[in-house]
């Protein structure tokens, strides 16, 4: 991938200017001085050539030698030459010596004459060069001086009106800089100053050409999966969402809970005689009621089964709890007033059913129909359930959950297993995820998945989630540098103050390489839901290093525009999306419609509760980033010296 050059437009066209005239500056300046050496020098050999022409001349006269010493002297001593000799063989004629001080000999201009009148004498001399003693002088380097002032002022003047020329380039590549850096919506639309004009605008369309189509991607990943898996008049979950959830469930064996059916008599009378308009409004109504009522268990799937039918599916819910409420849904359909030809009194109708792991999906929906068809034959509105032994019931109410969570928090908090996420390239491990059991009263573990509904129910979910993050922190402590944990965390401890303080507090202590090996998973349903809420803390969860993982995606169908909103590191798949996804068309285009939902941003996709092969290859060819699952390895207890923590 290219890279940016770091190094202004502006910053290198004013270098270059500088460099350039500075380089002419420095030519000018040594030619000068080599041309001014040469003249003086080329001025001190035209003199004493004359110098020495005048003595041949004067040794030409009768009395010439003795002459010599009367004015030769004055002459010599007046152009700074310093010694003169005039010899005749080996016998000297002349010789002079003058008084200067020489500083350095070196200097010192040396020349042999031989005299053409004379050619038995040889002069030789010695003479200071012109201008080697004269210091600067204002006077004598004004117009130098003069001129090397205006390249100057020349010089910055014309990288002023530079800088201010390609000013507008600066912003735009500024601007360039920070769409690169992943700040597209602050500087989708440039400065009126953005030069050139013509690559600003045309960045700016293509900016919000960007946006409309990413909207419209968005737009066409959410109509996807909402025609795929949701009814579109009611806006529950249809057919095939319901059964992929109920066929993944009962595929794992310590799964257990109930499917409800509500089916309305009487329906194609009703869309004959008042219309399908009216149809659908009692669709409607009854399916808010439904969804409001479903609101108190977690994870409860909620479909419109056929076109007069809904089914719901609690999952790992006592058979107690599903009488409860199969009791006030009853009562609260039948405050509605049917139109006519529904009779008020025998118009709807509830089947119940239980399973656990193990069981088939075909039967069960064979069992819940068969109770269904029990409560019609009452001739009244009423519910029937399926006469099934269901051993796996351990009914505990909310007191005794109490109890067994006091003692498990007292005792340090629950227990933690670790799963590796493997990478989808090299299958190297990329981190650890974290997972939450208890010990019941029988000494038999716990799983998360079955008690923290309960947890929510008794109001412990903040002091959980403060246990469970204790221990991850000083896991992190004492285990490799190569590590990372991802641990969960509820929102409904990120919405409690104190709790946000004390983990703010608790994060702080710790040094950035610590914290940048901790990862933070939210569930995406609650996360969407809250999202308004829990913002802040999540952005000061990565600002101090932490990633930031979206559990369960695709458990509901809601809209990709968190993963932005939040900056999201990680998307967790929701098991039931990868379950038997080999063999499901429609499992598969969710997942493709994910992925496209992350590709403009930094999320990368992780695949949770891979268990085969054919799973895993279906998955790298979708594009995933990771997964996680029996296939690679088990669940597996982390040391119990984590777990002494007091609470």
């Amino acid at each position: 991938m290219r890279k940016a050059s770091r190094m202004k437009l502006t910053n290198r066209l004013v270098a270059f200017v500088t460099m350039i005239v500075i380089c002419a500056i420095l030519v000018i300046f040594i030619g000068g001085a080599l041309s001014f050496r040469k003249l003086g020098q080329d001025s001190l050999v035209h003199y004493l050539d004359g110098v020495v022409s005048v003595i041949d001349q004067e040794l030409s006269e009768p009395q010439g030698p003795q002459a010599l010493s009367r004015w030769l002297p004055t002459l010599l001593e007046a152009s700074n030459v310093v010694t003169l000799t005039i010899n005749d063989g080996d016998k000297q004629l002349f010789g002079f010596e003058g008084h200067q001080i020489v500083p350095d000999p070196n200097i010192l201009y040396h020349h042999q004459y031989l005299l053409p009148l004379h050619p038995r004498y040889q002069v030789t001399i010695a003479a200071i060069p012109l201008y080697s003693e004269f210091t600067y002088s204002l006077g004598a380097m004004s117009s130098i001086s003069l001129a090397l002032l205006i390249v100057i002022l020349g010089l910055i003047r014309g990288v002023h009106w530079l800088r201010t020329q390609l000013y507008g380039s600066e912003l735009l590549e500024e601007r360039g800089r920070m769409i690169l850096a992943g700040r597209v919506d602050q500087y989708a639309e440039g400065n009126d100053y953005e030069w050139p004009a013509t690559a600003s605008l045309a960045l700016d369309q293509l900016i919000s050409e960007l946006k409309d189509a990413r909207q419209e991607r968005s737009r066409f990943d959410t109509f996807i999966r909402t025609h795929t898996f949701l009814d579109q008049l009611t806006g529950t979950a249809n057919r095939v969402l319901f059964d992929s959830r109920l066929q993944s469930m009962v595929q794992d064996q310590d799964s257990h809970g109930a499917v409800i059916l509500l089916r309305l008599s009487d329906w194609d009378e009703l869309c004959s005689l008042q219309g399908k308009t009216i149809a659908d409004e009692l669709l409607q109504d009854i399916s808010v009621i439904l969804s409001n009522f479903i609101q108190r268990f977690p994870d409860t799937v909620l479909a419109r089964y056929f076109d007069a039918e809904f089914a719901i599916l609690i999952p790992q819910q006592p058979a107690k709890e599903i009488k409860i409420f199969t009791n006030q849904l009853l009562n609260a359909v039948e405050r509605i007033s049917p139109p006519s030809p529904m009779e008020q009194d025998n118009w709807c109708h509830i089947g119940v059913t239980y399973f656990h792991g193990g069981d088939r999906r075909g039967r069960i929906m064979d069992e819940v129909d068969t109770a269904l068809r029990s409560s019609q034959l009452q001739g009244a509105n009423s519910w029937n359930s399926f006469k099934k032994d269901h051993q796996w019931d351990k009914s505990r109410g909310n007191v005794r959950w109490r109890s067994l969570f006091d003692k498990t928090l007292v005792q340090g908090g629950p227990l933690l297993y670790q799963q590796p996420i493997i990478m989808a390239v090299d299958e190297e491990v990329m981190s650890y995820a974290l997972l939450a059991r208890i010990n019941d009263d029988n000494g038999d573990i716990i799983k998360a998945s079955h008690f923290m509904s309960a947890v929510e129910q008794v109001g412990y979910s903040v002091r959980f989630d403060r246990a469970v993050i204790r221990q991850t922190l000083m896991l992190l402590k004492q285990q490799s540098a190569d590590n990372s944990y991802a641990v969960n965390i509820t929102t409904i401890s990120l919405r409690d103050k104190k709790f946000v303080k004390w983990l703010r507090d608790e994060l702080l202590q710790l040094p950035r390489p610590v914290l940048n090996r901790l990862l933070f998973e939210v569930s995406e349903s609650m996360l969407v839901k809250h999202l308004d809420a829990i913002r802040p803390i999540l952005r000061v969860l990565t600002g101090l290093g932490c990633k930031l993982v979206v559990s369960q995606a695709g458990r509901t169908i809601v809209s990709t525009y968190y993963i932005k909103d939040i900056k999201a590191d990680y998307i967790k798949l929701h098991r039931g999306l990868v379950r038997d996804i080999h063999q499901r068309q429609e499992n598969q285009l969710f997942v493709r419609s994910m992925l496209g939902a992350c590709a403009n941003s930094d999320a990368q996709v992780i695949a949770v509760g891979v268990e085969t092969n054919k799973e895993w290859r279906v998955l790298q060819q979708l594009g995933v980033v990771a997964a996680q699952g029996r296939l690679f390895a088990a669940e597996r207890p982390i040391s119990p010296t984590v777990n002494t923590l007091k609470v």
